[in-house]
């Protein structure tokens, strides 16, 4: 099943007037951006990474060129290229929304982008009935540990063993 990112402009934070300028980027490989290049690449508005495709192709051609390289050898990379452009991007549009002071507000799995969208805003809005909901925030469990804390058990090493060495470096001091 396809994975999607959702993302939300930071000037509108998780206001449901903003609802409609969501953005769902569907990770995986990208065939129209492996086929088209840097016609998905300006259809999608990804200025940068368009003019990076277009320095990245021009350097690799004349350098192969100059290397004495075949056609064949040419193409070949300039396919490289392009798979690797369909591998990467879901990856330049998400560069290109963080860039855009974009927030990703959370992670949906679902068949196609319209069962993402009823997924996302059925758990947003069940969210939004409670107080204390926040789809900007992220559990991450408990806080860290600290060495700081009285009584719990990692404020205290562990004993040192007597006399003997743990791994490879001899004693200081001691024969080789």
């Amino acid at each position: 099943m396809p994975v999607y990112t959702v993302h939300a402009p930071q000037s509108y934070g998780a206001d449901l007037r903003a609802t409609d300028k969501f953005t769902f980027v569907r990770d995986g490989f990208h065939v129209a951006a492996m086929v088209f290049g840097p016609l998905w690449l300006i259809w999608n508005r990804l200025w940068i990474a368009t003019i990076g495709w277009i320095m990245v192709t021009a350097v690799l051609d004349i350098g192969l060129a100059q290397l004495g390289a075949g056609r064949i050898a040419i193409w070949s990379a300039d396919v490289l290229v392009a798979i690797l452009l369909g591998f990467e991007a879901a990856s330049l549009q998400r560069w290109t929304l963080s860039r855009r002071n974009w927030r990703q507000l959370d992670i949906v799995v679902a068949d196609d982008e319209d069962a993402a969208e009823r997924r996302f805003f059925d758990r947003w809005t069940a969210g939004r009935r409670g107080t204390s909901f926040d789809p900007l925030t992220v559990e991450r469990g408990g806080p860290p540990p600290t060495r700081d804390i009285p009584g719990q058990a990692f404020s205290k090493p562990p004993p040192l063993p007597e006399g003997s060495i743990i791994g490879l470096f001899p004693e200081p001091g001691g024969q080789r």
